[in-house]
């Protein structure tokens, strides 16, 4: 997509009175809520877990709105433009089940075991070797998705507002700093509660008022059909259905956008990418340790679920009915910028330009708020899992053992700082994609897609050892880099995107989303393998006594059969997988 149309961008907006008073009502009620909470910040556990005390339902909200910062307000509304409705996938198959799973199956370790973060229970299930090295890895992903938020919060006020850019960014960092240097994960987490409602309330009218301009679902699909065969957004190897059949042009990578087949997306996405992200990131698996029992903690990412399921509506449909309007001159055109002297359809302003085209007064300050909540609620997200896992994981194990629990506290909170500050210089990164998720996937195949393999064969095979394990996670990454090193999306340049090992890469993938997958394919399979061979080269050295609650043939089940059935793990993840494979038959 080089120099085919006359570049378009968003109109500055001018926001009224009642615009700013919804924005500056929003950012004074959030660092209040720190301000009130850190009067309850009295030791580590308070600051760090909110001492265990969180109701379900509220936890479930958080544990959902953790995920829902930037990255998925804008970046999902960014793919279902770019790809369309097979964007759904990380919902219906690449989130849904992985939430059942690690609720019904992944919860009672985490919870029974006491840890305080996911490398300490690596440490409890192998050894302290492979709680550093997941430590370390896991503490710079949350830089990198803390800078991608701040990233996209100060981008849209730049451009939505014509604030300077570099002074928007640090104006975000500063106030997500304030309250979670006041109060804590308790502060997020309420945060977040409300960014779930705002979001709701945000972009519900959005998406019936884009719907109700293209003529309804039919009148979309009429319209995507000529996105689907234009030579300028989609392809003639593409059938006329590309942007809105979930399944039906993954028979190969040449017949959909996002250059991905049906094994990519089922093995890449649904398997790899899905069961690592919602099952080890401890940004969303906190969210769950922090509730008041077992039970109840088993019960949050099944909550969770229930409404991911339904969040295409709200964050892709908005995306798909930009490219439809934009291809067919319907009124709006999807903004664009300048990357390396070509001219691209800049997809992470779908949603900014979106508002700025359909809201009026009032309804435009309730929309831009929900955004603003959004990237904070990201960037909230990642610097408590970060100064979480700093301070327990890296600087209690290996630099200051021993200590007040005071003393953590205070580190806890100079984290806080530290992290903030760090994720600024990750934001400038993320410029180089025109869809954050893109970024944000590479990431994810880089950390979570081994450390899957690891806590899968941790979890249900008593002989992996600490070695295998470590190796294991060691290998991993390495054959994560050194597939993103030689392979290439068509029309990127070697750096960031990839080709950095060689000079003439050995194999250019349709899209970045689909190099994204087959990382994450090659890195868990490489853990995996790896594992398995080397702990059958050296001893165990845990006992079966030293493993129990961390491996599920050693540990006891506890039977729920008392409970009411909506109150029952097992029963209620079954009655939501149906939910979830009637979605993708219903969009087949």
């Amino acid at each position: 997509m080089i120099d085919l149309f006359p570049l378009a961008t968003v109109p500055t907006l001018r926001l009224h009175g009642v615009d700013y008073l919804l924005l500056v009502l929003y950012f004074v009620f959030v660092i209040a809520i720190g301000a009130f909470l850190k009067r309850s910040m009295k030791s580590s556990e308070d600051f760090f877990l909110s001492g265990r005390s969180i109701p379900a339902w509220i936890a479930g909200l958080a544990f959902l709105s953790a995920n829902l910062g930037a990255q998925e307000v804008i970046g999902m509304a960014a793919s279902g433009a770019k790809y369309g409705i097979s964007t759904a996938h990380f919902y219906w198959i690449g989130a849904v089940p992985a939430m059942v799973f690690v609720g019904v199956f992944m919860m009672p370790f985490y919870y029974g075991s006491k840890a305080r973060s996911v490398p300490e229970y690596l440490k409890l299930r192998y050894d302290e070797k492979t709680r550093a090295f997941n430590a370390f890895s896991f503490a710079a992903m949350t830089i990198f998705s803390s800078g991608i938020s701040m990233y996209a919060m100060a981008k849209l006020l730049n451009l939505l507002l014509g604030w300077n850019f570099d002074m928007a960014l640090w104006i975000s960092a500063l106030i997500v700093l304030a309250y979670i240097f006041l109060g804590g994960l308790t502060s997020a987490i309420y945060n977040e509660v409300m960014q779930f409602f705002l979001i709701i309330f945000g972009f519900a009218p959005l998406v019936f008022l884009g719907l109700k301009n293209v003529g309804g679902w039919p009148g979309l699909k009429e319209k995507l059909a000529i996105v689907a065969t234009s030579p300028i957004y989609g392809s003639e190897n593409y059938s006329s259905d590309a942007w809105t059949s979930a399944w039906g042009s993954l028979g190969s990578s040449s017949g959909n956008p996002m250059g991905v087949e049906w094994f990519g997306m089922a093995m890449g996405l649904g398997f790899v990418l899905s069961f690592g992200y919602w099952c080890t990131d401890f940004l969303v698996v906190q969210r769950a340790m922090v509730a008041k029992d077992e039970n109840s903690a088993r019960l949050v990412p099944l909550i969770a679920s229930v409404p991911k399921m339904l969040f295409p509506i709200l964050v892709i449909v908005p995306g798909m009915i930009a490219i439809a309007l934009t291809a067919t001159n319907g009124g709006f055109s999807i903004p664009e910028k300048i990357v390396d002297g070509a001219t691209m359809l800049d997809y992470d302003m779908v949603i900014p330009g979106m508002l700025a085209h359909y809201f009026p007064t009032g309804l435009l300050g309730l929309g831009l708020t929900a955004l603003m909540a959004s990237f904070m609620s990201g960037m909230a997200g990642n610097v408590t899992a970060f100064n979480t896992v700093w301070t327990y994981d890296i600087y209690q194990s290996y630099i200051a053992k021993g200590k007040s629990d005071q003393h953590y506290l205070w580190m806890g909170r100079v984290a806080t700082v530290v992290g903030t500050l760090v994720s600024l210089a990750a934001a400038y990164m993320a410029n180089s994609f025109n869809n954050i998720m893109d970024m944000l996937q590479l990431v994810f195949a880089f950390v979570n897609a081994p450390l899957f393999a690891t806590f899968l064969l941790g979890m249900f095979w008593r002989r992996t050892t600490g070695n295998g394990a470590f190796f294991g996670l060691v290998s991993g990454t390495l054959a994560a880099a050194i597939h993103h090193g030689l392979t290439l999306p068509y029309g990127a340049s070697a750096g960031i995107k990839g080709g950095w090992l060689v000079s003439e890469v050995l194999h250019r993938y349709p899209s970045e989303m689909a190099q994204n997958f087959w990382t994450a394919i090659w890195s868990w399979s490489s853990c995996f393998v790896v594992t398995i061979l080397v702990s059958l080269l050296t001893k165990r050295l845990k006992t079966d006594d030293e493993l129990r609650g961390l491996v599920f043939s050693l540990t006891e089940r506890r039977t729920d059969r008392y409970l009411v059935w909506y109150k029952r793990p097992a029963v209620l993840g079954a009655i939501i997988l149906a939910f979830a494979v009637a979605l993708n038959i219903i969009f087949a």
